[in-house]
């Protein structure tokens, strides 16, 4: 997980070096805010033009829970790291990686553990509601 993170700030170092040169290669005189600015924008409106299909599509077939847990994990992730910022900058505590993942891999183990619970759970419901149409045969 972190050679996956050291490659993708990897690429988006190499990505806006490609950026910077095409805006001094072609003289524009965007400033890196203005950059910032149209990247970002336009890779968001593209990464929902990719998302909204798919969670719509999860949603219409009942993984109501799929999405849900994408969303969350999301929000955790981006979390972890804005504690891990936090503690760099105020030296409150040690900025490491691992805890960056011990954090994420805490939510993932009690999702595991609430997944098997939902499952049984669901699994009893339609027992139950299977021996009731049984039962009136």
């Amino acid at each position: 997980m972190e050679q996956l993170l050291y490659s993708i700030v990897g690429l988006v170092a190499r990505l806006h070096n490609y950026i910077l040169g095409l805006n001094n290669g072609y003289e524009n005189s965007f400033t890196d805010k203005e950059l910032h600015f149209i990247i970002i924008g336009a890779f968001g409106i593209l990464l929902l033009f990719v998302l909204y299909p798919l969670f719509k599509y999860l949603a219409n077939t009942g993984h109501i829970m799929v999405v849900t847990f994408l969303y969350v994990f999301t929000v955790m992730v981006v979390i972890a790291f804005a504690i891990e910022i936090g503690q760099g900058v105020t030296h409150t505590g040690a900025m490491e990686f691992d805890d960056i993942m011990y954090g994420i891999g805490g939510f993932l183990a009690m999702f595991a553990v609430f997944a098997v619970i939902r499952a049984i759970f669901h699994a009893i419901k339609r027992w139950v509601k299977r021996d009731d149409s049984d039962y009136y045969m």
